[in-house]
């Protein structure tokens, strides 16, 4: 099993195309991990590098006790390519992994080479609700969120139409780690860049969902008047925009990529 022994903790990868290809890096949003996002690797990955990384708490990574900070997870990105060797990548994040993008073109500019962020913003949520969402995590576990995800991530005619990848989804939530889920949600109450975001000098393409009732298209304007080289695609989805409007997601990256 790929795992990188990086910044005091151990993170799952997986890779996929020709090494020698420039690189591209998939950030999972929160309560999911790097599978989400296989039809966009499989998509790009004849002429790209593609890493997919679970975030710290989720998935094959680890979960140290929390909680977490923004930045910690911004190390992560910058120390697992380090660890790949990779000099500059691209770097796509859905939700949490779009607020990681955010803080590393803030941070780590030289080593992106343009940021997709989708379904993200500034400032997700606010703190209050993050912090209780923690405690709630830590007492409960993880199933009575994962009952109620599939109305948050996705569109009622989605998961109509296509409940068996929901289901799957949110049986995948209820078994994360419910202390890195916690510990994400207390980084994420923390994270506010609605001040900073404005420092970034790559070039952004901003995803937003229709139906997002979580990240929403007046958030992902926010960032587009705010970010200078960066320009907004809207989408008919809600917030897992990757998985529910698949092809269009992947047609609009591929063209991206192939003008940043």
């Amino acid at each position: 099993m790929p795992i990188a022994h990086v910044n005091g903790t151990d993170i799952f990868y997986v890779t996929q195309g020709n090494p020698s290809h420039p690189a591209i890096v998939f950030s999972n949003s929160l309560g999911t991990d790097h599978s989400m996002w296989q039809a966009q690797a499989d998509a790009l990955s004849k002429a790209f590098h593609v890493i997919r990384y679970d975030t710290r708490g989720h998935g094959k990574s680890a979960s140290p006790a929390g909680p977490y900070q923004l930045e910690q997870l911004g190390r992560d990105v910058i120390a697992l390519l380090d660890f790949l060797h990779i000099d500059q990548a691209h770097f796509c994040g859905l939700s949490m992994g779009g607020v990681t993008g955010q803080l590393l073109g803030i941070n780590a500019g030289t080593r992106i080479n343009s940021l997709v962020l989708a379904n993200t913003a500034a400032k997700v949520g606010n703190s209050e609700a993050w912090l209780s969402r923690a405690a709630a995590v830590r007492a409960n576990g993880l199933q009575s969120l994962a009952d109620t995800a599939a109305s948050r991530w996705f569109s009622p005619a989605f998961i109509e139409q296509q409940s068996a990848a929901v289901t799957a989804l949110s049986d995948h939530l209820a078994g994360e780690s419910a202390e890195g889920y916690a510990s994400c949600c207390e980084a994420l109450a923390d994270a506010d860049l609605r001040d900073q975001i404005s420092a970034i000098a790559n070039t952004t393409m901003i995803v937003a969902g229709e139906y997002d009732p979580v990240t929403t298209v007046a958030d992902a304007t926010f960032m587009q008047q705010k970010i200078p080289h960066s320009h907004t695609v809207v989408l008919a989805a809600s917030h897992i925009s990757n998985i529910e409007a698949e092809q269009a997601f992947t047609k609009a990256l591929l063209s991206f990529l192939r003008i940043s």
